[in-house]
């Protein structure tokens, strides 16, 4: 058991995180543990951040907690913080301007990623037993992979987004980070509505295109790893997956991401007039560009990704990446124009998931270049339950 944080070593929280801890149900599968929330979810009686003071300041106390949190105080896990995010939750660089930068853990250097970068820091500074954050394109899965931590995005829809600030609701999730296996399968079946498909995983196809992008430390992790693995993987068959088209599937979902935003997030930026920090702020004017047209062009194409992932993604089968195609990029990275290429580039990597509605998990499987790395599987819809037993499985041998 992690206790109540007498400290923040890792600046992981907002300065209006909880002044006393929020007790969960006496007994239960998660009592005495404790856990820490991204600065978007409801709690009772208090207000939401998203990582900006100006929504924070005009923002209303919650009517009722987020049933996501409510269910994990109801099965015993005290909640002790909330954490900083990236403004708005429009980076994956782990940034903001307004509440500071949190430390890697990890690799103090290096960006946690985000935009659940707080959560990320506070469980692998062991600030709380596991953590909750949101994955729109990869806001749980780059951290957890910079972090060293498991990371879940759930198939869409399967964990109750009720009470958590929505982005882009065709691709928000709830998501879970921890750095125990057993932990991290037993919050996230906890989370899980609905009846799982879950069918054990019988074949691997690695996305040879993916890897052959990384960086050559990332690729060379990847198949040290299967070698590693080898005995207790099913066969892992070689093939494309995108080829080419990826520059196509990255686009479309920036594209849609950034319309659904226009119902979401601009209206209050627009609104108030608010400061946006450096990057944010050039994201939130491209996304008020887009237009009808644009984004239904982008539908088109996902239906077309969605249709080929799902095809290939029959149940009992998992698709093998490299969680980020980088190493994390140092701290002193500026979240503007030289941010856009590493963001490019990990879109590539997290889009995929995002445009089929798909569970994805991160495992941590050591280091590239000297900094924690993640290798992703990304099951069929419905696979989550058998993502996480798989990932149980490979801890053991990790």
């Amino acid at each position: 058991m992690l206790g109540i944080p007498k400290h923040d070593p890792v600046h992981a929280l907002v300065p209006h995180t909880l002044e006393e801890p929020i007790t969960g149900a006496e007994a239960g599968p998660l009592a005495g543990r404790s856990f820490m929330v991204k600065d978007l979810f409801a709690i009772a009686g208090r207000k939401t951040g998203n990582g900006n003071p100006e929504f924070y300041a005009a923002a209303s106390p919650a009517p009722a907690t987020a049933p996501a949190v409510a269910t994990l105080l109801d099965s015993g896990a005290m909640l002790t913080g909330i954490t900083i995010c990236d403004e708005f939750f429009y980076s994956v660089l782990g940034t903001n301007a307004h509440y500071g930068q949190p430390v890697n853990p990890r690799a103090g250097r290096y960006v946690t990623g985000g935009s659940s970068c707080g959560s990320a820091a506070a469980v692998a500074a062991q600030m709380c037993d596991f953590a909750l954050g949101s994955d729109t394109g990869g806001s749980i899965r780059v951290p957890a992979s910079f972090c060293g931590l498991f990371g879940l995005r759930p198939t869409h829809g399967r964990i109750d987004m009720n009470g958590v600030t929505p982005m882009a609701p065709s691709f928000d999730t709830v998501g879970v980070l921890a750095a125990d296996a057993e932990l991290f399968r037993t919050v996230s079946r906890l989370l899980l509505q609905g009846d799982g498909r879950e069918t054990p995983i019988e074949r691997l196809i690695l996305a040879t295109d993916i890897v052959s992008e990384c960086e050559a430390s990332v690729d060379q992790l990847v198949w040290r790893t299967l070698d590693t693995l080898a005995p207790a993987l099913p066969d892992v068959q070689h093939a494309e997956i995108a080829g080419e088209t990826i520059v196509s599937w990255r686009a479309a979902f920036a594209t849609i991401q950034g319309f659904e935003i226009q119902s979401t997030l601009l209206p209050f930026v627009r609104d108030n007039n608010v400061e946006l920090g450096p990057g944010i702020k050039e994201r939130f004017e491209i996304a008020a560009g887009i237009s009808p047209e644009d984004a239904e062009d982008a539908r088109q194409v996902r239906q077309t990704v969605a249709a080929h992932l799902k095809t290939i993604l029959q149940p009992g089968t998992a698709i093998v990446l490299p969680t980020t195609p980088t190493q994390p990029p140092e701290r002193n990275i500026p979240d503007g124009a030289s941010f856009a290429e590493y963001r490019t580039r990990t879109l590539q990597n997290t889009c995929m998931a995002g445009l089929a509605g798909l569970p994805q998990i991160s495992v941590p499987v050591g280091e590239a270049a000297g900094c924690p790395a993640g290798l992703s599987f990304i099951g069929w819809e419905g696979g989550d339950e058998a993502l996480l037993d798989f990932a149980v499985g490979l801890s053991d041998l990790l």
